[in-house]
């Protein structure tokens, strides 16, 4: 009779080294994760911060705007809050040594230190001073930067190159918006209700109601 002889498997080689393969990938993916969610949370909070100076400005507009009426009540023609063209971002009081003789050269003054400081503040900024009847489109809701100039209550819009929030797969956006495309919308809305002038030295104000001012809009992406 042949004796019997028992095959008993050997011990496995190699199966500690795939579990160790394998908790590498997921945690190379669980980093790649933490990496994209850490750009993510940089990106917006860099937008909210420049949201908040851009509201910031808007108000500080607003608020030299009411504080010389006389001159923010003008048709733009006539309006130095509302030459803010870029082919006239210098603009200039005549003597600046004499310091400002009018309340049209304060006006100047002020516009010149506020651009500057926007576009400082701001990437590739966009700004438009305009009285608007009608300062957001009938169809989506959303902000525009055409002005109709019809209206007492002017609008402070400013917008600003942004990263597009528009990159899905498919997507034909650029990586980012800029305030100068064709299409783009302001950002950031402010109404200005400039009230009735100053009257003359020596004559008795009319009587009027007071006007709550009204709160900064925050104008809404296009995506």
């Amino acid at each position: 009779m042949m004796p019997r002889t028992s095959h008993r498997p050997g011990p496995s080689k190699g199966f500690s080294l795939l579990e160790v393969l394998v908790a590498i990938v997921i945690l190379t993916f669980a980093i790649l994760g933490t990496v994209g969610m850490q750009g993510y949370a940089l990106q917006a909070n860099r937008e909210a911060r420049l949201q908040a100076q851009a509201v910031m400005l808007a108000n500080e507009l607003a608020e030299m705007m009411r504080g010389n009426n006389a001159i923010a009540v003008h048709p733009k023609d006539s309006n130095p809050y509302m030459q803010q063209d870029a082919s006239n971002y210098c603009l200039r009081v005549a003597n600046a040594s004499t310091g400002c003789s009018s309340t049209t050269e304060v006006a100047q003054a002020q516009m010149t230190d506020w651009l500057a400081r926007v576009h400082a503040d701001l990437p590739q900024a966009k700004v438009k001073v305009c009285f608007d009847g009608a300062p957001y489109d009938t169809e989506s809701g959303l902000a525009k930067w055409d002005c109709d100039d019809a209206g007492d209550i002017a609008y402070i819009k400013i917008g600003w190159t942004r990263r597009s929030t528009n990159t899905g797969t498919g997507s034909t956006v650029a990586g980012f918006e800029k305030a100068t495309d064709d299409g783009s919308r302001p950002y950031v809305i402010v109404p200005v209700t400039g009230g009735d002038p100053a009257p003359a030295t020596g004559t008795t104000p009319a009587a009027s109601t007071p006007v709550a001012n009204a709160a900064p809009a925050a104008g809404r992406s296009t995506t």
